[in-house]
């Protein structure tokens, strides 16, 4: 299998789950759609209490969306955002488990995209109450709409919405594909985790640079 650069892979693993057929390489089409997964303020600084220091990973994503961009490949940008009534109350089970995210308040600092990342006209955005992207929202239809043979996911957080995302997108009929540079967590156990389980079963897990790449070269 070919695994994601983690250090979670050894011998014995890598023949566990080639017996079970897992790992094989993820078709990459001509018409790809980039899915930016919930850089907002509230995850990509620190300063905030779900958030941690992401420069480095937005710095990646702005890479892709610039390439996305020269090439006419669409973007998509998602955010968490709750309403006073939904952040207050009890009726979304998530926010039970979850209680920090009740500060992703719309409107907040915390739901704003991260000002390093530019969002343009033409830019789709993706507003979500749980995890993956898809879940309650019109992103499947969207891609659909715009044509995706493909699509390249990048975020936050690794572990939590960019894999229930990149999950959702193989389950939605999408080959998928995980930019490793562009995606951030709170702590690097779960990231590490998280590619190496999307690489092995969902997705295919690339570089930046193979990223840039397929956008670049996007019909």
């Amino acid at each position: 299998m070919n695994a994601p650069e983690n250090g979670l892979h050894g011998t014995e693993t890598d023949r566990t789950y080639a017996r079970a057929g897992f790992g094989a390489a993820v078709p990459r089409g001509t018409a790809p759609v980039l899915v930016v997964v919930d850089l907002t303020r509230g995850f990509t600084e620190p300063e905030f209490p779900s958030g941690a220091d992401l420069s480095t990973e937005v710095e990646a994503a702005g890479a892709l969306v610039r390439a996305a961009r020269e090439s006419g490949a669409p973007v998509v940008y998602t955010a968490i955002s709750y309403t006073a009534a939904e952040a207050d109350g009890d009726a979304i089970a998530w926010l039970r488990k979850a209680p920090g995210m009740r500060s992703l308040r719309g409107g907040s600092a915390e739901v704003a995209l991260d000002p390093r990342l530019e969002r343009h006209d033409a830019d789709h955005l993706i507003v979500k109450k749980g995890a993956s992207a898809f879940h309650g929202t019109s992103l499947a239809a969207l891609l659909t709409g715009l044509g995706a043979d493909t699509v390249l996911v990048c975020g936050a957080t690794t572990s939590g919405c960019v894999r229930a995302t990149a999950v959702d997108a193989v389950q939605s009929g999408f080959d998928t594909l995980v930019v490793r540079d562009a995606c951030g967590d709170r702590a690097r156990g779960p990231h590490d985790a998280a590619l190496f389980d999307l690489q092995a079963k969902y997705a295919d897990v690339i570089g930046l640079g193979e990223g840039v790449e397929l956008l670049a070269k996007a019909r």
